[in-house]
């Protein structure tokens, strides 16, 4: 039987081969990689225990992405029941340890989000679009074939799609899937690099174009701030090696580090302190020593950069990001906390530290789309860190937040992903995820 958690992470599930027992020597070492002499910033940690290039967490498993042999019937099963039996034997017969949903129910979630860029897009100059993180292909391929079969064909012809991927493994499957169509290959190509690394996008791009992010933010690293009770300053948490040399441990110090400022200036933090009466204050200030509370809260710190990045190099762009709104049975401590996931022996855990995972465990966040909001409003240069909050010539973005069942019966095709009793997965089962679309305005320099 499946549990809601399950169901939560059906295209979710811990990206761990069953073979990880074998490695604990291997993690007391990577312990030591990660952090050495020196402390680092929690963003930095969760960078290396995911990312580095030889005991990251997705460097390790390249097959931890998998691409269906072919699309699920869905108009052949019964119902609920026999799609999670379809599902489980598709799980127990791939080595593969996790199916995004672009995968499970292509090529109709790929079209939704073709269709949204066709209906949006002007089409009176060359398509461009950039996937950041594209997994297995799948997404290109559906957008491309889409496109293929329903735009003018002066639209598809002068259409150009790169993918900027930072797993070579990855970079390489994508290569082969959209290449399964041949006249695809002229308008597709892999940049392998990391998207938030301003030198690897060269020059300032003026031409309009489209981002698209599926299940990226997630896994962007985060920051972490510290404070040991409600009235206490916020403090900036760094990660060091305790004395024994094995363990790891939480090092607090003064708010310093400029992306972690611009990240709590963005949400607002200081501000619910400053506009408090006195009276309030001095109460608050009396019941924090008598009933002290530490606050913990994780900023998406991640997130701000590569938009930057983005505004910065692609002042045109527009975005279709899709992810996690909130994340069941959370054990790590703090507001958007993340899950710290693994499997051991076919099964799967949840660590109740993060300073566990030590490129043995997915590290994913829920995604705060309000703050998303405020963030791409930033990064545009509409929003100011001042007290006039926004610049005079109006927002520079036109933006919505849809469930993703409200998307794809917008833009997709419900249809073809709805079994014999009218049980539909993508759009019943998928309600801790949104889609966010962001566009430029004219309000534009």
């Amino acid at each position: 039987m499946w549990s809601s958690k399950h169901l939560a992470f059906l295209f979710h599930i811990p990206r761990v081969k069953p073979l990880d027992h074998l490695v604990s020597p291997f993690r007391a070492l990577f312990s030591t990689h990660i952090v050495g002499d020196e402390p680092i910033l929690v963003r930095d940690f969760v960078h290396s225990a995911l990312y580095d290039p030889k005991h990251g967490y997705f460097s390790q498993r390249s097959r931890s992405v998998g691409v269906l042999e072919r699309s699920i019937k869905f108009n052949q099963l019964e119902g609920r029941k026999a799609y999670m039996k379809h599902l489980d034997k598709i799980y127990k017969d791939s080595d593969i340890a996790w199916f995004t949903p672009v995968e499970l129910f292509k090529p109709w979630y790929a079209h939704g989000i073709a269709e949204s860029i066709l209906r949006t897009a002007n089409l009176s100059v060359p398509l461009k679009i950039y996937e950041i993180g594209g997994g297995s292909g799948t997404c290109a391929k559906g957008i491309m074939d889409y496109i293929m079969l329903n735009a003018p064909p002066r639209v598809y012809n002068n259409m150009t799609y790169i993918s900027v991927e930072i797993s070579p493994s990855l970079a390489e499957i994508q290569r082969e899937t959209v290449g399964e169509v041949r006249s695809h290959l002229s308008k597709f190509r892999v940049e392998c690099r990391d998207a938030t690394n301003r030198s690897g996008w060269g020059d300032v791009q003026q031409q309009p174009c489209w981002v698209i992010m599926l299940e990226v933010l997630d896994n962007l690293p985060h920051d972490l701030i510290y404070s040991k009770d409600q009235s206490s300053p916020w403090m900036e948490v760094w990660v060091e090696r305790q004395h024994d040399r094995g363990t790891l441990g939480e090092l607090y110090k003064p708010l310093q580090d400029s992306l972690i400022r611009h990240c709590f200036e963005i949400l607002d933090l200081d501000k619910r302190q400053t506009t408090q009466s006195s009276v309030l204050s001095k109460a608050k200030s009396i019941w924090s020593k008598v009933f002290p509370k530490p606050r913990r809260c994780w900023l998406p710190t991640g997130c701000l950069k590569l938009l930057e990045v983005l505004h910065g190099v692609l002042p045109k762009m527009s975005l279709i990001a899709s992810d996690f709104s909130y994340l069941p049975d959370v054990r790590i401590l703090g507001e958007r906390a993340p899950l710290v996931s693994t499997k051991k022996d076919g099964r799967s855990s949840d660590y109740s530290s993060y300073l566990d995972a030590k490129g043995d465990a997915d590290i994913f966040f829920p995604t705060d789309f309000l703050l998303l909001e405020r963030i791409d409003h930033y990064c545009s240069g509409w929003l100011k860190l001042n007290k006039d909050q926004s610049s005079k010539q109006g927002k520079k973005r036109r933006t919505i937040i849809l469930d993703t069942s409200s998307f794809m019966e917008e833009f997709g095709l419900p249809t073809k992903t709805r079994t014999k009793d009218g049980y539909n997965p993508l759009l019943d089962d998928f309600k801790n995820t949104k889609f966010y679309l962001s566009v430029p305005t004219h309000n534009i320099k």
